[in-house]
């Protein structure tokens, strides 16, 4: 493992445990899986551990995992104020309370407000007094070192960067978001500041491995070095000297393996010209298929209707990339034969989804789209007979 120090004198390994996709099994997280793939990472030297209050069951299964084997003084543990919850200058002392009764801890060593993507945001909580909450929690021990996690445009990260003396930040970076979000301006822009930048969604939530156009998978496949899309991406990410760390949601020994191996040999400006002509060509070969670019993160869920919009995207943006077969396919049977019907039919327009999106994207429109793709009158007719079959009555 490598590691990349943080101006207080900290080395933060460059691989980071992403704790918000864990495995889960009946309801929920299953912690003996967990426990197997974090204590490997751990071991394999992963120092680094995010995690948020709004993740169900994640800062639990962190603070038992770690509990059980002694391990919180082996590592840097990162979570995330709930920002858009706040409505009072007690609920900072609350959430932040209850995340140190879930993790275990009587301090949290690097503490983010989540997701805060304009500076209105930041302002309702200096209005707060945040500013003098985070220096007595820094001033008790109880916290580390204070940071954001960002989704937006680079504008307005450059505007939050400037709005407090932070010691980190998050934003979400890919060699697919590489001009949009913060972007590249704002990781140069930060890590010009002294600023260690914790990078999320390098995979855009799988989507850079498991859902590539078969033109970037051949692209792939033709290079000469043997690196599968995952080791591409990160590989892309760590040649980057302002990156600190990137987070992986691993959910598999393989995957802690894999990502450790990388972690292990990737260095700053190895990748050569041809390397990062044959991305550009990948992320173009990208661009020209997908159809909803969504990270399947879930902060537009639950959808007040039933909707079940990261599930209706993946499957639209599988009609693209594989064929409209193999996306129909997916989506009946992940959401067309549930009991509880999750169509995007469903949708009334409320906009709750799109206010919590960290892409920003016109989610009402899109499942209008992708409602229309995914079910043309012949499949509406077959999944109404079937589900009648299945559940005894007319489907609404």
């Amino acid at each position: 493992m490598q590691y990349r120090q943080d101006r207080a004198g900290h080395k933060l390994s460059i691989l980071g445990y992403g704790c918000m996709r864990f495995a889960r099994r009946g309801g929920g997280i299953d912690l003996d899986k967990a426990e197997q793939e974090l204590l490997a990472a751990i071991g394999a030297g992963v120092n680094y551990l995010d995690t948020a209050y709004i993740y169900p069951g994640s800062e639990a299964a962190v603070g038992e995992i770690l509990a059980r084997n002694s391990l919180r003084d082996k590592v840097f543990l990162a979570t995330k104020l709930p920002q858009y919850l706040v409505r009072s200058a007690a609920d900072l002392d609350r959430y932040f309370a209850e995340q140190c009764r879930r993790l275990r801890t009587d301090h949290i060593d690097f503490y983010l407000m989540h997701m805060l993507t304009d500076i209105a945001a930041w302002h309702k909580l200096e209005a707060l007094g945040v500013r003098e909450w985070i220096a007595a929690k820094k001033a008790a021990g109880q916290i580390g070192a204070i940071g954001f996690s960002f989704h937006g445009g680079t504008a307005m990260f450059l505007q939050l960067l400037e709005a407090y003396p932070w010691d980190f930040c998050q934003i979400q970076y890919n060699y697919l978001d590489e001009n949009s979000q913060a972007g590249r301006a704002g990781l140069e822009a930060a890590a010009a500041r002294g600023l260690p930048v914790i990078i999320m969604e390098p995979l855009r939530g799988g989507k850079l491995v498991n859902m590539l156009p078969r033109a970037a998978r051949e692209l792939f496949a033709a290079a000469p070095h043997g690196w599968s899309p995952a080791e591409w991406a990160l590989r892309w990410l760590w040649d980057q000297p302002g990156v600190t760390c990137v987070l992986s949601g691993m959910n598999s020994l393989a995957m802690v393996r894999e990502n450790c191996r990388i972690a292990a040999d990737a260095r700053p400006g190895a990748l050569s010209a041809d390397d990062q002509a044959l991305l550009q060509r990948v992320r173009a070969a990208i661009e020209r298929d997908v159809k909803a670019p969504c990270t399947g993160c879930g902060y537009c869920m639950p959808c007040p209707q039933g909707v079940d919009i990261p599930q209706t995207f993946r499957c639209y943006n599988e009609m693209a990339i594989e064929n409209p077969g193999a996306g129909r396919r997916e989506y009946w049977q992940v959401v067309a034969l549930r009991k509880d019907t999750a169509f995007a039919d469903k949708c009334i327009g409320c906009g709750k989804c799109e206010s919590h999106c960290p892409q920003h994207l016109p989610i009402r429109a899109l499942l209008k789209e992708a409602d229309k793709a995914l079910r043309p009158p012949h499949y509406r007719l077959a999944g109404a007979v079937a589900r009648r079959y299945l559940f005894g009555r007319a489907a609404k």
